[in-house]
């Protein structure tokens, strides 16, 4: 046999011609026509490279080469029909089944993956989630090593992240930081007129992922000081309990609950804007079940 890949389809027609033995029969059972039948095993004998059936009268009947063929046809087509149907749940038309596996960073996992397994539950428990919290470098690792089938990360706009060639990134939401502070008298103006009242104390960033840290140092740098790093939490209620506690000062989202003791200082002139993704490996996300979740994440991002 030469080269060529052999047509499951042909290998169909020459079963069904071994049992029927007659095209015009096969043509009538397979619901096409007896040219095509006839031109579809000829295309098959050429592959095969010798002849696969010889006249029996009014009808055909296999050659001792097609009967061979028919007989590996019979394993070619059940593996084939395996195939299908472990694959058939990534078809985009089939039913969304199967887990899907997310790493996220905290806050996303909280405030949107929670959501998202509870709607699951209730409405589509054919589909699963296994939730993993990472920060971004550490999600996106397990992504590129299909390790996990979707990423929740994010960066700032002031140090801005890269996305490899072979990943798709789909902006969630935007939320501004501003700088959490002790209570009490303090700066108004842009954020290098704030951050610059605050050159002597310590500054608290994430103990994981640099990108806060980055900002930070962008920042301090417009106003002319390196900031003095001293404590690193990657826990956000950490970062304010540690401010409250007078150990330093840090980045935190607007929209936490206002606690006596903590003020949220305005950043702008630059903003401070914290951007999260939704991240898949590029062509993964028709697979239906990941695609609902995307969906679902989607929605209560935009929440």
């Amino acid at each position: 046999m030469n080269d060529c890949p052999v047509d499951p389809r042909r290998l169909e027609l020459l079963l069904e011609l071994s049992r029927l033995g007659s095209m015009r029969e096969v043509g009538e059972a397979m619901h096409v026509t007896t040219s095509t039948v006839s031109q579809q095993i000829a295309a098959l004998a050429r592959e095969a490279g010798t002849a696969l059936i010889e006249p029996d009268g009014r009808r055909v009947r296999l050659t001792p080469a097609g009967r061979r063929l028919a007989g590996h046809a019979v394993t070619i087509l059940a593996a084939v029909e395996a195939a299908r149907r472990d694959l058939g749940p990534w078809n985009p038309a089939a039913p969304p089944a199967g887990t899907v596996r997310v790493a996220a960073f905290a806050s996303a996992f909280r405030q949107v993956l929670l959501p998202v397994a509870r709607i699951l539950a209730g409405r589509q428990p054919e589909v699963r989630l296994h939730l993993l919290e990472q920060e971004p470098a550490e999600a996106l690792g397990l992504l590129a090593a299909d390790e996990v089938d979707l990423a929740l990360t994010y960066d700032y706009n002031l140090a801005p992240a890269r996305f490899g060639r072979g990943l798709q990134a789909e902006p969630l939401a935007r939320t501004p930081w501003h700088l959490g502070t002790p209570s009490g008298p303090g700066p108004r103006g842009t954020a290098v007129e704030v951050f610059r009242r605050y050159r002597d104390d310590a500054w608290i960033v994430n103990s994981r992922n640099t990108a806060d840290e980055d900002v930070a140092r962008i920042v301090a740098s417009l106003a002319d000081f390196e900031p003095r790093i001293t404590q690193r939490a990657d826990s956000l209620d950490l970062v304010h309990d540690m401010i409250l506690a007078g150990l330093g000062v840090g980045l935190l989202p607007v929209g936490r609950p206002a606690v006596r003791g903590v003020t949220l200082r305005r950043l702008r002139q630059p903003e401070v804007i914290l951007r999260s993704y939704a991240v898949t490996r590029r062509g993964h996300a028709a697979w239906p079940p990941l695609a609902l979740v995307l969906r679902l994440v989607q929605e209560a991002a935009g929440q």
